[in-house]
């Protein structure tokens, strides 16, 4: 199964292309979309829209695994954070691709055992768990890849075995 993560921002949008073979996971491709800040909101949008629309049909995931909303200190921020999610899930949709949300500390919990790891603890996990010979590039791959390693371990464990909301069993 290949997985596409996606870490969306409106300005840097991190993505991560994984390969899972049962236990085995192998890394694909990972980078990040980067927008001009200074260009108005609409124009990109489409730019991380048709780049991971290309992403989508040169990879061709067959589930992508996305960071679902969190709650924001700034109203605008998560808005505008909102947008760029709105136009990941539509590039999936459009070809009909599975969507899978996850939460960050759900993601952070997954791939460094510890749901408030920092960025760097997450970049070195993933380094890790992928057997890479460096760490990504950046943190927005690292994070999209996380993401993705999230959604790997989540489709394939027993239910029983991931740990639950509320901690009561």
């Amino acid at each position: 199964m290949i997985i596409l993560g996606i870490d969306p921002g409106s300005n840097v949008t991190g993505y991560g292309l994984i390969e899972q073979d049962g236990g085995r996971l192998r890394l694909l491709d990972a980078g990040a979309i980067r927008t001009g800040r200074g260009d108005a909101l609409p124009a990109r949008l489409r730019l991380i829209h048709d780049a991971l629309t290309e992403l989508l049909a040169q990879g061709n995931p067959g589930e992508m695994a996305v960071e679902s909303v969190f709650a924001a200190r700034n109203a605008h921020s998560a808005l505008v954070l909102g947008h760029a999610r709105g136009v990941a899930l539509l590039a999936a949709s459009l070809r009909d691709i599975p969507v899978v949300e996850y939460a960050p500390r759900e993601v952070k919990l997954a791939v460094t055992g510890h749901g408030a790891a920092g960025k760097e603890q997450v970049r070195f996990m993933v380094q890790r768990l992928l057997a890479l010979p460096r760490p990504p590039a950046s943190l927005d791959a690292s994070d999209a890849l996380a993401i993705a390693i999230c959604h790997a371990q989540r489709r394939t464990a027993p239910r029983e075995a991931l740990p639950r909301r509320g901690g009561a069993r």
